[in-house]
């Protein structure tokens, strides 16, 4: 790998970068919705951005590290760039894809603004820890199905696209990384994320209860034998099903 992607790639994972080409290029490849305006979310040096540009997408870059900014203005001039955070920043109006390296400590809040903005974002392409990414997509009734389990596939459908090995970073990170592609679902429009979010995280923050017990604080009237499954035992309809109540 040469040195200037090796300073390009800088920002990714604090000390860890991404040296795998191909890599790159597959996570770039799994965005399938080609007309609709890219936000690329923290995109550091360009470890992504270059090969963006390439594919001619039109691109808006939002990052909030100065010395990115000024990489982005002086290396890529055709990539519009919004100098802020992801979690703070006025997005551009209408439909839109998201992709990006999402820092591990900043995964699950980037994630959670994408929710919030569901109605715009149409597709998210994501590299995170693969812990993360796995619970992301588990099915019910599995340990690693939690609340983004549920968030998520309710109002996207969920691909684990593919594991990325310490090996394709520099130096190698102790833990292996997880890529997902997202694709928003048609039917999810009608229940708001609100109650949703309060019956998957009331339930879920005492996940070893029995559901009676751990949603009791909630105004819910438990469907027959409901009291005494587990959380992780109700499929993503079902978690809907109740928040429907409080809504």
């Amino acid at each position: 790998m040469a040195s200037s992607d090796k300073v390009r790639a800088k920002k990714w994972l604090g000390q860890h970068f991404l040296t795998s080409q191909p890599v790159a290029d597959r996570i770039v490849g799994l965005l399938q919705r080609s007309e609709l305006p890219v936000i690329e979310t923290g995109p550091g040096m360009g470890v992504l951005t270059t090969r963006l540009v390439a594919r001619g997408l039109n691109l808006t870059a939002v990052e909030v590290d100065d010395e990115s900014v000024a990489w982005l203005a002086r290396e890529l001039p055709q990539v519009r760039v919004i100098h802020a955070s992801i979690l703070e920043c006025d997005l551009p109006p209408g439909s839109q894809a998201w992709i990006g390296n999402l820092p591990y400590n900043l995964s699950s809040p980037i994630l959670f603004r994408m929710l919030e903005l569901r109605a715009q974002v149409q597709e998210g392409v994501f590299m995170l820890q693969r812990e993360v990414a796995r619970r992301i997509a588990a099915p019910p009734d599995n340990k690693e199905y939690g609340i983004l389990s549920v968030l998520l596939q309710y109002y996207y459908e969920v691909q684990y696209a593919f594991t990325v090995p310490p090996g394709a970073f520099s130096p190698p990170p102790k833990v292996h990384s997880g890529v997902i592609r997202l694709v928003r679902r048609r039917q999810a429009d009608e229940l708001a994320l609100a109650p949703l979010a309060q019956v998957v995280k009331t339930a879920f923050n005492q996940r070893r209860k029995m559901l009676g017990n751990a949603v009791k604080s909630l105004p819910l009237e438990l469907p027959e034998g409901w009291a005494a499954r587990r959380p992780e035992q109700l499929s993503v309809a079902e978690f809907a099903l109740l928040a429907r109540q409080l809504a």
